[in-house]
């Protein structure tokens, strides 16, 4: 498996990423499967405030492995405090996991529930001078994770995303995606569970606060549908769909989950 070409694969999936990425295999890996009897409520938890601006948003793009909204993160333009963080965090990009089916596809497992989908917004901590340093700091990055479930009443506003889809269609493709504000994707209830962990592709950085909402949004049928019609190869190759790019649970070790609600 050459250095590059991880995957979704059998040959280059996530048992395989620790080959060249050890740290796969480190003791703060995520996603996890929280389990509600094992979750520490902690009074003491903030509530979570993002306060985005939507000229931050720059451009979308299929890289072959998800589909990524791309923020302008030179200042403090959009950015996520409060919660478990102390200091505020910039938001950078954001991308989706999914499933073939809407049986699975989240990263994260609720009590062993699969979502549909789940959504990351990944923001950085600007005190460690710039992204690449503060992937090598505990307290360098931080990801609010949003579950999808499909449902009878889409949430009207993750349309402006995947109206994008036919402009990606293939690895590579960008186009510009502006005047964005994500914080329309956030659910009504701010309740989430936080602990410490990893990003969930290689080479999986020990390097995050993870906020994950309690409360999932709903998508319907037709928008997974375009999701799914993604290819994962480029333009004068087959069309391969980009499913299934979720990496499975990754054992907890004696972390501890804290959640915000009772």
């Amino acid at each position: 498996m050459a250095q590059s070409v991880w995957g979704y694969d059998r040959d280059n999936g996530p048992e395989h990423w620790h080959e060249n990425y050890p740290m796969a295999k480190g003791d703060k890996q995520s996603p996890i499967e929280i389990n509600s009897k094992e979750v520490h409520h902690d009074s003491s938890l903030a509530p979570w405030h993002a306060s985005y601006d939507p000229g931050a948003a720059k451009t979308i793009l299929n890289n072959g492995r998800t589909c990524r909204v791309v923020f302008d993160d030179t200042f403090d333009r959009s950015v996520l405090r409060g919660g478990p963080l102390t200091g505020s965090y910039r938001l950078r990009q954001l991308h989706l996991h999914w499933g073939s089916a809407d049986d699975h596809g989240s990263e994260h497992v609720i009590d062993g529930v699969k979502y549909a989908a789940e959504l990351h917004l990944v923001h950085w901590n600007p005190k460690h001078g710039n992204f690449a340093r503060a992937l090598k700091q505990p307290d360098g990055v931080a990801v609010v994770g949003v579950f999808l479930k499909v449902g009878k009443t889409p949430k009207p506003e993750m349309k402006r995303i995947l109206e994008e889809i036919d402009n990606i269609k293939t690895k590579g493709k960008d186009a510009p995606f502006q005047h964005f504000d994500p914080s329309i994707l956030f659910p009504k209830s701010r309740d989430y569970w936080t602990y410490h962990g990893s990003f969930t592709t290689p080479p999986c950085e020990e390097c995050i606060t993870w906020i994950l909402l309690r409360e999932p949004i709903e998508v319907s049928p037709d928008q997974m549908a375009r999701l799914r019609s993604l290819s994962k190869n480029g333009e004068n190759e087959p069309m391969c769909p980009l499913v299934d790019n979720w990496r499975p649970p990754q054992p907890v070790k004696g972390r501890v989950v804290r959640a915000s609600f009772k």
